[in-house]
């Protein structure tokens, strides 16, 4: 991994997340009223994530499960009432405190949250892991590393998006540059599907990771492809 790449895409990320728009990003994980644009970002946020969960298994009772990138911790409660110990990482430790003020009572003793870095290696192992958008910021050479780092503690499968390379998604990338700069995310890195598949089929750290399902979907301005890697 070119670590000056990604620990500097990272601060980024945390910068942006934990203060620039914390409060927005509460709000469009929330049920709270917001733009048309935002509520097609919603939804195809929702579908994504129920995307996610279908891959899991039904009944995840005795799995450790990492919510890689949980911001306010949406996946990570579905992910617990099906049973699953989750610990929920984000950057950001302003919207972790929104994910533990909206964390159900129910689920409360299977979900940890913890401010930090997806691949630190003091995390341990687990079962599945699931990324749900947050390494569509990262170069394609800089996710095939993030993926492989994952998988060297993970014994069933990851399961994680990325920002497809498509015509439409580069052009809703060059009008949200017009939004206000406080509105604008950090860039998210295109990458073509058979890319990512080649990079995955060619390392040697990946070798124990198949790939599996993959599915896009689409929502007005939201657009992301979700692919499953399992142990062989």
């Amino acid at each position: 991994m070119g670590v000056e790449t990604y620990t500097t895409r990272r601060g980024e990320l945390q910068q942006y997340f934990d203060r620039t728009a914390a409060e927005a990003w509460a709000r469009l994980t929330s049920t709270a009223k917001v733009s048309r644009i935002r509520e097609t970002v919603r939804a195809g946020r929702d579908r994504m994530r129920a995307t996610l969960l279908s891959w899991l298994p039904e009944d995840l009772s005795g799995r450790r499960v990492l919510d890689a990138g949980c911001g306010t911790g949406a996946l990570a409660v579905e992910a617990a009432r099906r049973g699953a110990e989750v610990l929920a990482v984000d950057l950001s430790p302003t919207l972790l405190q929104h994910a533990g003020e909206r964390l159900p009572p129910t689920v409360a003793g299977r979900v940890r949250f913890h401010a930090g870095d997806m691949l630190d290696p003091a995390l341990g192992r687990f079962d599945h892991v699931v990324a749900m958008d947050s390494l569509i910021h990262y170069a394609a050479d800089d996710m095939l590393d993030a993926l492989a780092a994952l998988a060297s503690r993970t014994s069933g499968s990851i399961v994680f998006t990325f920002a497809p390379r498509t015509p439409l998604l580069s052009v809703m990338h060059a009008v949200g540059k017009w939004f206000p700069r406080a509105d604008r995310a950090p860039a998210i890195e295109p990458v073509a599907e058979s890319h990512l598949l080649r990079g995955v089929d060619g390392r040697a750290d990946l070798a124990g990771m198949m790939p599996a399902r993959s599915q896009r979907v689409h929502s007005g301005f939201y657009t992301s492809h979700a692919l499953e890697l399992r142990r062989r």
